[in-house]
């Protein structure tokens, strides 16, 4: 059987950890963060970094320990068994479905400069600029193809070139544009409060999550043990990065062309177009309409085809551990990619492109991809407090009960319907997958069950759901307590009583596979 191959440097992986996966959160982002947070929005963005940072330690401590593709989908499988992997996988995969098209969507956005009839006044892609976002799935597929060797490159040349524009572009929105006193203008610096800053965080996590494409191209790694350094840099580079475009947004933020009434904060979730070439396309710096441009295009486009080759590496890792059909597990002799991971992957997301002509703007399907994504996140510090057994240090167990603290913070602040939706779309995945795979010892995993009925149940009755019974602060609160009291110790108490020999011999990574030189 072919296996993936080595083919991703040191700086290689500093790249793509920056540059590559920098798109959508960036430019998209801070527009959405302002309807819940204002000006404070800038907290937001430290915030998400602070909570992601634990859950990044956790991805180089298991990333180095078990070096594969899609890793993050596979550490709870020998750590707490296939059921629990199962909806691991599933909730990885959801995630991945969605990035893609999203990104796809945004390139639209960016190409309505051009083309204003790609979108239609609500925010949604018209039927031309659905197809056009299809256009691009299928344009990610061959930029993925021609083996790691092509994408290093690629990415190297491409992720560089928009780490450039992107700090260009945020740096002369502040100087050209800024302006110090819309901090405070309207409303004051914070006119949601401290718990507005909390529930514009999700929206922040989806730009971090580009992180996880590191430990899912760790097989591919020159050394395995570069992620530790790819992952500090790439948190520090995205955290100034997204920091930065959260200042230059508020700083540069013009209500008539972004067609909001001045000082409406909570309006500008529903702007319908790239608000960074709306805040240019009107200005005197020509040059700074033509960096808006340049980064609405190829920005979410590096982004798309880097999300879609890590997508298919969870594919791979979903066959590998032999749910759905065998053929996921499948390499090109030839490439070595895997070939049906990649199609399968772009068709589901052809499919997703196509269907947002009728439904809600990218803020909804980032939303509902955040619900999926952190679910999945949440069993990382899991696994890694499981492999490290009962000798675990203090450190240890607080990185990973913060991480999943975090964790299922994002899921809830998610609010409704986003929880209920990406929790259906991921148990309706379960379930397929459960009707044609062997989903082994059901026990180890009701854990994670409960632990997803308790966060839509907190979703509904918090502020931040379906009925406002639990203020914001008050359900935050109940969320950590409970993830770290009840379902942390009863995760740890699911082990498999084989965790031990995984963490001594981490071989069965590459039982079905692996890469070579």
């Amino acid at each position: 059987m072919a296996n993936l191959r080595r083919g991703i440097s040191k700086t290689g992986v500093l790249i793509l950890g920056t540059g590559g996966v920098i798109g959508t959160g960036a430019l998209f982002g801070s527009t959405g963060m302002a309807a819940s947070a204002g000006p404070a929005l800038v907290i937001s963005w430290v915030v998400a970094s602070i909570i992601y940072s634990f859950i990044g330690i956790n991805y180089i401590d298991l990333g180095i320990r078990f070096p594969e593709a899609g890793g993050p989908c596979r550490y709870s499988l020998y750590t707490h068994g296939r059921f629990t992997n199962l909806i691991t996988s599933v909730a990885s995969l959801v995630w991945y479905v969605f990035i893609p098209p999203i990104e796809a969507v945004a390139v639209v956005e960016g190409l309505t400069y051009f083309d204003p009839g790609l979108l239609n006044s609500s925010g949604t892609p018209t039927t031309a600029g659905a197809l056009v976002a299809f256009g691009l799935i299928v344009i990610f597929v061959p930029l993925n193809y021609f083996g790691i060797q092509f994408f290093h490159r690629l990415t190297n040349a491409l992720g560089g070139f928009k780490l450039i524009v992107y700090l260009v572009l945020a740096a002369g929105a502040v100087i050209f544009l800024g302006h110090a006193s819309a901090f405070t203008r309207y409303h004051g610096f914070a006119p949601f409060g401290f718990s507005g800053v909390l529930a514009a965080v999700p929206v922040a996590m989806f730009a971090f999550g580009g992180i996880r494409v590191l430990p899912d191209f760790s097989e591919e790694l020159t050394d395995a043990r570069d992620l530790k350094v790819s992952i500090i840099v790439s948190l520090v580079g995205q955290a100034i990065i997204y920091t930065l475009f959260g200042v230059a947004f508020v700083m540069a933020i013009n209500w008539s062309d972004l067609g909001v009434g001045r000082g409406i904060w909570g309006k500008l979730g529903s702007v319908s177009g790239n608000p960074f070439v709306l805040l240019t396309t009107h200005r005197d710096v020509a040059v700074l309409l033509v960096l808006a441009v340049v980064v609405a295009i190829l920005g979410p486009f590096g982004d798309g085809y880097v999300y879609q080759g890590a997508g298919s590496r969870v594919l791979l890792a979903i066959g590998r551990s032999e749910y759905g059909p065998s053929r996921l597990k499948q390499v090109s002799e030839r490439h070595g990619v895997p070939i049906w991971g990649l199609l399968g992957l772009a068709g589901l997301g052809a499919i997703i492109t196509l269907l947002t002509a009728p439904v809600p703007t990218i803020y909804t399907l980032i939303n509902d991809a955040v619900v999926a994504g952190y679910l999945g996140f949440a069993s990382v510090p899991i696994s890694m407090l499981a492999v490290r057994g009962r000798n675990r240090s203090l450190a240890a167990t607080l990185v990973g009960a913060a991480g999943f603290a975090g964790a299922s913070l994002v899921v809830y602040w998610s609010g409704w319907p986003s929880v209920p939706y990406g929790l259906l779309v991921t148990a309706v995945v379960i379930a397929a997958f459960a009707l044609v795979s062997d989903v082994g010892d059901w026990a180890g995993g009701i854990w994670y069950v409960v632990y997803a009925a308790f966060l839509l149940l907190m979703a509904a009755i918090g502020s931040v759901g379906y009925k406002d019974v639990v203020s914001f602060d008050l359900g935050s609160a109940i969320v950590v307590v409970v993830s770290v009291v009840v379902f942390l110790p009863w995760a740890l108490r699911s082990r498999l009583p084989s965790t031990n020999e995984a963490a001594a011999d981490p071989s069965p990574q590459l039982s079905s596979g692996g890469a070579t030189q």
